[in-house]
């Protein structure tokens, strides 16, 4: 039998769907039953018969945070994708996130020992991937850098795979995957997917960062190949087109019909505004528009490769502007 983590989560969702068209059996663990039918959505962007392919989903309401909630969710479990995941740039969340990311991944490694599971997919980010060498493309040797610049998600991402590192030292068969920014239908006011409606809603700003992005197809495929192979203990970035900020906000305004952003943030004013949008934070408890990493980040332009996955496996990637044109047609739908 198949678990999956995350399941209610963006990669997770995308991925149940693709795994309820084989044959196995397949367990997912979901947290609150509002996250779990939202994977009903999910599930009709692919198809008008959600409920035939929902069903075929064993569903255990647990915690990875929680071990005693994960004890009976690992019973018969030959394999297991780990998607879950705790993603922020806020800072006051970096504890949680250690919490989650870190000390969660430890859990699912540890019950996967246990239950003698034969192989183990880990969902990273890129951001838990070295910083480039003398301005070379990003690939899977680049070392991972300690400095002050890396924020709580990239730490945490890296710790998780440490965890899944320790695992496999330990006679469990993993494969680790690196995705870029990942594009994606059905999460609209968070991730990637508050760009549509940011858009959709009249954004005026963009910066000329660059970094790599993937649809959320493009990770679930190769998860699914590289556990079906003998591919083992080996980590795999997974970017479909190196792109700007400004390049994916253009070509979401074109496919929505909406203007196209146009007042270019530079370095000077998204530190301003991070540090306005603090203050207002401290006063209205809301959760901060922008952040000191997350305007760091805007701004830095960092290129990787894909070459390893698509050599392994023969892997073609979707353009990304023709992913933007599906997920458009979605949004509007």
């Amino acid at each position: 039998m198949i678990l999956v983590t995350g399941g209610t989560g963006l990669v997770g969702s995308h991925l149940l769907y693709h795994l309820t068209l084989k044959n196995d059996k397949i367990r997912a663990i979901y947290r609150t039953e509002q996250k779990r039918e939202h994977v009903k959505k999910i599930f009709s962007y692919y198809t008008d018969d959600v409920l035939h392919y929902f069903s075929k989903i064993e569903w255990i309401q647990a915690d990875i945070t929680d071990t005693p909630s994960l004890e009976p969710v690992f019973d018969a479990i030959s394999e297991v994708y780990h998607c879950a995941a705790l993603v922020s740039f806020n800072p006051k969340d970096y504890r949680k996130m250690r919490q989650v990311n870190i000390d969660g991944t430890a859990n699912i490694v540890n019950f996967s020992i246990e239950a003698k599971v034969k192989k183990l997919c880990f969902v990273s980010s890129i951001a838990a991937v070295g910083d480039s060498i003398n301005g070379k493309v990003i690939t899977e040797e680049n070392e991972w850098n300690d400095n002050d610049e890396n924020h709580g998600y990239a730490i945490t991402k890296y710790g998780a795979e440490m965890e899944v590192w320790r695992g496999s030292q330990e006679g469990l068969d993993v494969v680790i995957v690196n995705p870029g920014v990942i594009l994606g239908s059905g999460f609209w006011q968070e991730g990637s997917g508050k760009l549509f409606t940011q858009i959709n809603n009249g954004f005026k700003f963009y910066t000329e960062g660059v970094t790599g992005f993937v649809s959320v197809q493009d990770v679930v495929k190769p998860m699914m190949l590289l556990m079906k192979s003998d591919i083992k203990n080996e980590r795999f970035i997974l970017v479909s087109e190196n792109k700007s900020f400004k390049e994916i906000l253009f070509a979401i305004a074109d496919r929505l019909g909406k203007k196209r952003p146009s007042i270019k943030t530079g370095k000077l004013l998204t530190s301003i505004v991070w540090r306005i949008d603090w203050f207002l934070t401290k006063t209205t408890r809301k959760e901060p528009l922008l952040t000191k990493n997350s305007a760091r980040s805007s701004h830095n332009k960092s290129y990787y490769s894909s070459e390893k996955i698509t050599q392994e496996l023969n892997f073609n990637f979707t353009s990304i502007n023709d992913s933007i044109e599906q997920i458009s047609r979605e949004y509007k739908s």
